[in-house]
């Protein structure tokens, strides 16, 4: 199985993925992408990632991925290039020839041994890592945010997997404002930015998978208007600016009850549950997006609750913060060629997962999503013999 799955390496969900997950689907090949690598408070708990990838790799669950590449961004000293992006890639025993591409020679090389990369990034020549330009930040604010993109060949096909951070929505109030939201279009940007970056005419075009933290926000109008249909609204604000601080949604009857309260990080609406009912989909409505590029980008059908925000206490794996609306912020999307790798005719529907990692558990204020499929050798030639396959995730 090949795992493409988002996660945060100072949590607690990485060793779920490894106690549980790796040992449940037993993959050949193992793509983690991780955001914020370090957590919030990077310059305090950078130290402690070190330490936390050789408990990873000393795991029982682990002991069969012979070969190893880990790639951790955390010169947070340097502002002009620092992402906070963590990529970890672990081969099983089993597979054999596998190689991975150096951007610098433009060539693959074999992948023998367990190599671990941090701090400065920019000289690796097995990857390509760029932050966003400054000019792309909401307010020109420099934060970590930018991709990481790496290239493999194994089953006698190549592919690149893209480590992606965008942009977050910094008010609910700002969010609300106008339908799309002007944050939408700020990830829009970026996102373009990306696609047109590793599909440009430096190296040969080939499948990618492009999964991370998109931060992909339900359009915060529409979603309110729909739960608040009947509600009337009142609007507080700042005595000394005139700006909007809160507004606060009141059943007609019923005593006027407050049904939701939004500020700029307050979505407090009155009943969470319907975020979680039938995994959310009444909301996949307002999940618009991927819509601009949907020539570029698929993705498998979601079947899973909105991946954020979840609360951080860890009595609480299954309840969201009433800090943002839930969405679907962490994904796995591909390009066609990629789609058509995943959705072969031989690769059983059990075979094919698209999903969340610890729905009952304390992951942390992101649930990881992954994606498991088979690939059968060849799948990239057009006429190759196709009778082996190998377990990606």
């Amino acid at each position: 199985d090949y795992r493409y799955c988002r996660d945060d390496p100072n949590r607690s969900g990485t060793r779920c993925l490894c106690s549980g997950t790796v040992q449940s689907h037993r993959p050949h090949f193992i793509a983690v992408h991780c955001q914020e690598v370090g957590g919030k408070n990077y310059e305090a708990s950078m130290s402690h990632v070190d330490c936390f990838v050789k408990e990873l790799l000393s795991s029982d669950a682990m002991k069969e991925y012979n070969r190893v590449r880990v790639y951790l961004d955390e010169n947070y000293k340097s502002q002009e290039h620092f992402t906070a992006l963590g990529s970890c890639y672990f081969l099983h025993e089993s597979l054999k020839n596998i190689q991975q591409f150096d951007f610098k020679a433009k060539k693959f090389k074999k992948v023998v041994g367990k190599e671990i990369y941090s701090d400065t990034l920019e000289s690796t020549p097995m990857l390509e890592k760029e932050k966003f330009p400054q000019d792309y930040f909401p307010e020109c604010k420099w934060s970590r945010k930018g991709f990481i993109r790496t290239r493999w060949a194994l089953a006698d096909c190549a592919f690149d997997l893209v480590n992606i951070h965008l942009f977050h929505d910094a008010s609910n109030i700002l969010a609300w404002e106008k339908s799309p939201s002007v944050y939408s279009g700020t990830r829009q940007k970026a996102l373009g930015f990306v696609l047109d970056r590793i599909t440009d005419q430096r190296f040969e075009k080939v499948p990618y998978f492009v999964f991370g933290d998109f931060n992909f926000r339900l359009d915060t109008r529409q979603v309110v208007e729909s739960l608040c249909s009947t509600a009337t609204m009142q609007t507080v604000r700042l005595g000394d600016t005139n700006e909007v601080d809160k507004l606060i949604f009141r059943e007609s009857e019923n005593d006027r009850k407050v049904v939701l309260q939004l500020e700029k990080k307050l979505f407090n609406y009155i009943n969470q549950d319907v975020f979680r009912e039938n995994n959310g989909t009444l909301f996949l409505q307002f999940d618009s997006e991927l819509s601009c590029f949907k020539e570029r980008l698929h993705e498998l059908e979601i079947s899973f609750p909105p991946s954020y925000p979840y609360s951080e206490d860890s009595s609480q794996g299954k309840q969201y913060m009433n800090t943002r609306c839930p969405a679907w912020c962490d994904r796995v999307l591909m390009s066609a060629t990629a789609k058509d790798l995943v959705l072969k005719p031989e690769n059983e529907e059990k075979n094919l997962v698209y999903d969340n990692i610890g729905p009952n558990v304390c992951m942390g204020d992101h649930k990881p999503v992954y994606l498991s499929f088979r690939l059968t050798t060849g799948a990239g030639k057009a006429n190759a013999n196709k009778h082996k396959c190998c377990n990606v995730q």
